[in-house]
């Protein structure tokens, strides 16, 4: 029960209590979200690819700070392929599978923890779907498996998954161990192909464009198998 000797609440009192509600917090991080997408649309960073990096930006530090622009990018729906083109591309196949992969993980971190802080609250009790409450229950239950799985699998949004494994209840380790392990294959054949790309008709370009497309035909037929068990 209330007591009615209590104070009633202030106006910051009640003002503090909205900001910070989890609604509140929600569509701060919509709001983040459409910003920094239109800001990726006004950027064009695909123009990496023919542009090159710029001049000023040059030696070890190169691709340090591409690995942090490669996390921001993902976070704001800059496609992974587009950006493990532009490293193999920039920095040759070692250096540049080093920054994609570091820029992947980066950005896995940053989008969970956003997802986690300004969107998990508000978002779990809208989770009583047979779909979205199976999905939780996948990634709350079995984080390391799961995720490593999605990383694998190619063709699902990366900025996507990692907002939906921040709505669930994974844990931080199993989330990035899983994302950096399951991030090497189809980040390394990408790497190689940008890096090979003046050289279209060398073993390592030829070898990378086929894993790419065995990999998407793989997923696709794993997709058509448990086409029944989606349906259901």
């Amino acid at each position: 029960m209330l007591d009615p000797a209590a104070p009633p609440d202030g106006l910051a009192v009640r003002c503090t209590r909205v900001l910070f509600s989890p609604w509140a917090r929600l569509g701060l991080l919509l709001v983040l979200l459409v910003c920094a997408g239109g800001a990726m649309l006004l950027w064009h960073p695909q123009n990496l690819l023919s542009g090159g990096w710029p001049a000023w930006l040059s030696g070890p530090t190169a691709p340090v700070v591409f690995a942090l622009a490669y996390a921001v990018c993902t976070t704001a729906f800059v496609p992974r392929p587009v950006l493990n083109l532009g490293a193999g591309a920039l920095f040759g196949t070692a250096a540049g599978l080093g920054a994609a992969l570091a820029g992947t993980v980066l950005g896995a971190a940053l989008a969970f923890g956003l997802g986690r802080l300004l969107g998990q609250q508000a978002l779990r009790p809208l989770l009583r779907g047979r779909w979205l409450a199976a999905a939780d229950r996948q990634l709350s239950e079995h984080g390391f498996r799961s995720m490593l799985a999605i990383r694998l699998f190619p063709g699902l949004p990366f900025c996507a998954t990692n907002y939906c494994a921040a709505v669930s209840r994974m844990g931080w380790p199993a989330y990035l161990l899983a994302t950096a392990l399951g991030s090497i294959p189809n980040t390394a054949a990408y790497v190689v192909a940008g890096a090979r790309a003046a050289t279209p008709t060398s073993p390592a370009f030829v070898l990378s464009m086929a894993f790419i497309a065995l990999s998407g035909a793989g997923a696709l037929i794993v997709v058509w198998r448990k086409r029944k068990a989606l349906r259901g």
